[in-house]
């Protein structure tokens, strides 16, 4: 079994403050990386626990494709190399069509697809001799959802967008893959649906009933059972492993369970 060492690489994650990103960020800098993490708001209630770990911090919002182009080049600058990105920052709209105005679809597309796309191409550049790109997409990019059309567009998006820029480069040996979780509780997300709900605990059982393994273990995944499915992206155990969509959502997106 390949041991996952990641000292001396040097490793970016968006959205890295709460959720995905944040267990993501611990994680990889737990197994040696130097992380930089950037979020539109950062948690004061991390700045003990980054600090030990060495993560850096800095505001970021991933609409503005400067703002990406300077948490790159920041990291860059620290540590003189750029090694891995994690693209996970990303926001959810539950509407329909009709209510969709101009800027929502902006505001879904910039930030779940445009952010991941300039993200690539300000990495791209400085993985000079190779490197691990992983977006974060949904099982929405796996599979169509009518509650949340423009959310799931943007996630299919993405899915298609690594794909495709995983041959682009595949012969730079930058390796780009995605991962399609949900439902993942203790998530920012997950926390705005559950907070607006009439009645949090039977909201909560709608998103674990909808996913098999989910309603099996009477839980939602957790951030830190997709953040190990990151580090197995990014590091040498999948060297050969480009272009995939690892569904990490308790079989949500096989299709119709058993009753």
């Amino acid at each position: 079994m390949t041991k996952i060492d990641l000292s001396n690489r040097t490793a970016v994650v968006t959205g890295g403050a709460s959720g995905i990103g944040k267990a993501t960020a611990m994680l990889l800098a737990q197994h040696g990386a130097n992380v930089s993490i950037g979020d539109y708001r950062l948690d004061p209630a991390n700045d003990d626990s980054f600090r030990e770990l060495g993560i850096h911090q800095q505001e970021c919002d991933v609409r503005d494709v400067k703002a990406i182009a300077d948490l790159v080049d920041g990291a860059v600058e620290r540590t003189g190399r750029l090694d891995i990105l994690v693209n996970n920052a990303g926001i959810g709209m539950v509407k329909q069509i009709g209510d969709v105005s101009e800027d929502d679809w902006d505001n879904c597309l910039d930030t779940n697809l445009k952010a991941a796309f300039f993200g690539c191409k300000a990495a791209i550049p400085h993985m000079k001799d190779g490197g691990a790109i992983v977006n974060t997409a949904s099982n929405a990019g796996l599979l169509p959802r009518a509650h949340d059309p423009v959310y799931s567009i943007s996630k299919m998006s993405l899915v298609a967008l690594t794909k495709s820029l995983a041959l682009c480069h595949a012969g730079d040996r930058i390796r780009i893959n995605c991962v399609c979780p949900g439902p993942v509780g203790d998530t920012g997300m997950i926390n705005a649906d559950l907070d607006k709900a009439p009645d949090r605990e039977a909201e909560a059982k709608k998103f674990i009933s909808a996913s098999p393994l989910a309603a099996a273990y009477d839980r939602m995944i957790a951030p830190q059972e997709v953040a190990e499915s990151i580090l197995y992206l990014v590091s040498d155990a999948s060297v050969m492993v480009t272009g995939t969509a690892i569904a990490i959502d308790g079989g949500k997106s096989l299709g119709v369970p058993a009753k």
